[in-house]
């Protein structure tokens, strides 16, 4: 895969996901993609969860924006392969608390995303964000609640 391949690829999520055009970004996932959120051990699988997850992101963030890139190689998760990669640094607001973070796109040969892995800081950002993202996967049916109690 070119550089150029990669920085398209980078260009067209980030155009996706700041307009929040969903649909959009069904066409650059790829049908097994890997998604690894900051408050869950085990990744996210498979396009239509992974999209579900995003409508929920794209209904929780405020003020969303990216503030910087960088493109190069990195190593997969799920299997430790070298792959083209792009960082996107990203500020947001999840209900008045402030967000910073890093989007990481590993692409693979059809310059589709394959894996994507999402860092924010601080914990405090995080902890909200956790809470809100999990009620938008609850309301949609994409997860179960959790049993009362809990």
């Amino acid at each position: 895969m070119t550089a150029n391949r990669l920085a398209a690829t980078a260009d067209r999520f980030r155009a996706a996901v700041e307009k929040r055009e969903l649909a959009a970004l069904e066409e650059l996932f790829t049908p097994d993609i890997r998604f690894y959120s900051p408050v869950k051990f085990r990744p996210f699988e498979g396009r239509e969860m992974v999209l579900g997850l995003f409508g929920v992101l794209l209904r929780t963030f405020e003020d969303f924006r990216y503030v910087g890139s960088f493109d190069g190689t990195s190593q997969t998760s799920a299997d430790g392969a070298e792959t083209p990669s792009a960082v996107l640094l990203f500020r947001a607001t999840v209900g008045g608390k402030e967000i910073h973070g890093i989007d990481l796109l590993h692409v693979d040969e059809d310059g589709r995303i394959k894996e994507f892995t999402v860092m924010v800081r601080p914990q405090s950002a995080v902890e909200h964000l956790g809470k809100a993202v999990y009620a938008g996967l609850v309301a949609d049916g994409l997860v179960p609640p959790l049993p009362e109690g809990r």
